[in-house]
């Protein structure tokens, strides 16, 4: 692995003089490698300078969602904990341990996340039309996990699930003028296809980063992702259905990849995405909710449009499966426009 080149362990305590806005925050997402229910989405971010810290937990069922939010003081936390979610780095970019206790949710788990492939890395960039720029390292590596999780009392043995990790720390204030947005990560037997996509609203790129991640098995290699291309479909709720990209790579490689999302929920607002990170509600508040998946709650009807979907994947024939992240612009401006 290439351990050691990414800071992977969050900010403690001992870092100091960090600017206004700062962030460290990871996100894992976790399926069985079929893409069958259930869709587990948790996640975690310290705001040092305002001293606080926010975490989530989202499970997605066949008919419902599932969320829980939970916001304390970093004074009150260990600086590796919020409420019932806690976390241990124990290799970094290699293994990492993660519990969640009771929640709103039904569900808890322990589980142990080890990496399949190198992860890929970069710093983004971006200096916003409003004024001010942002920049952040991003990272993102495909994994197993494996443990424990139980929901309304069942509990399941987690056997080399199908996992995503995103890192991500630093000033990240992209707002307005967005179009489309993607982080897609397709998991196949051999290799994961992981890229970041935003597009403004007349279609020209914001940002573009990825990698075609080789597992260890097949080498351990990193083909970096130079052009994507798309054609996907919405609905009049603005959910993703089903879509298709090509992925071209600096070796040459194109991987043309069809995309079912028709599963239902990821919905990130469950997560405290739309602008309540790093709010400050006391020590140890947890809240929640339930969306069913019938149609009621979408894209355009939550405080975000970001949407975590778990997908079926095919290349060339060959099955994946893994979070197809999607978020138009509910602007009146903005309608989506293929580019395949």
């Amino acid at each position: 692995m290439t351990a050691g080149k990414f800071h992977d362990r969050l900010v403690t305590p001992a870092d100091t003089g960090l600017p206004k806005g700062f962030f460290d925050r990871f996100v894992v997402n976790l399926h069985p490698d079929d893409a069958t229910a259930p869709s587990v989405l948790v996640g975690c971010g310290l705001h040092p300078v305002r001293g606080t810290v926010d975490g989530f937990a989202i499970l997605v069922t066949p008919t419902e969602q599932r969320n829980a939010r939970f916001y304390t003081e970093l004074a009150a936390t260990d600086w590796s904990s919020c409420g019932p979610l806690s976390w241990e780095v124990v290799e970094p970019n290699d293994v990492w341990r993660l519990a969640l206790a009771d929640n709103p949710t039904g569900m808890t788990f322990d589980l142990t996340w080890r990496a399949r492939a190198p992860y890929f890395a970069t710093t983004v960039g971006v200096a916003n039309p409003a004024g001010g720029t942002t920049s952040f390292d991003h990272l993102f590596q495909s994994g197993y996990v494996e443990g424990t999780l139980t929901a309304d009392g069942v509990e399941t043995a987690v056997s080399r699930w199908y996992s995503q990790r995103d890192r991500s720390r630093g000033l990240r204030t992209l707002a307005g003028g967005q179009g489309l947005h993607v982080w897609f990560q397709a998991q196949f037997p051999d290799r994961s296809v992981g890229f970041l996509l935003v597009e403004r609203r007349d279609g020209s790129r914001v940002v573009l980063e990825g990698a075609v991640m080789h597992t260890e098995e097949s080498g351990g290699r990193l083909d970096e992702i130079v052009e994507v291309r798309h054609d996907l479909r919405f609905s009049d709720a603005l959910d993703l259905e089903s879509g298709t990209v090509a992925v071209t790579t600096a070796s040459g490689t194109v991987y043309p990849i069809g995309c079912d999302a028709s599963a239902g929920g990821g919905f990130m607002a469950g997560g405290g995405y739309g602008g309540h990170h790093g709010e400050a509600k006391g020590v140890d508040h947890v809240e929640g909710e339930t969306y069913p998946l019938d149609g009621s709650v979408s894209p355009r009807t939550l405080d975000s449009s970001l949407t975590d979907r778990l997908a079926v994947f095919d290349w060339d024939g060959t099955a994946g499966s893994g979070i197809f992240e999607f978020a138009l612009s509910r602007s009146s401006s903005y309608s989506y426009e293929p580019t395949l």
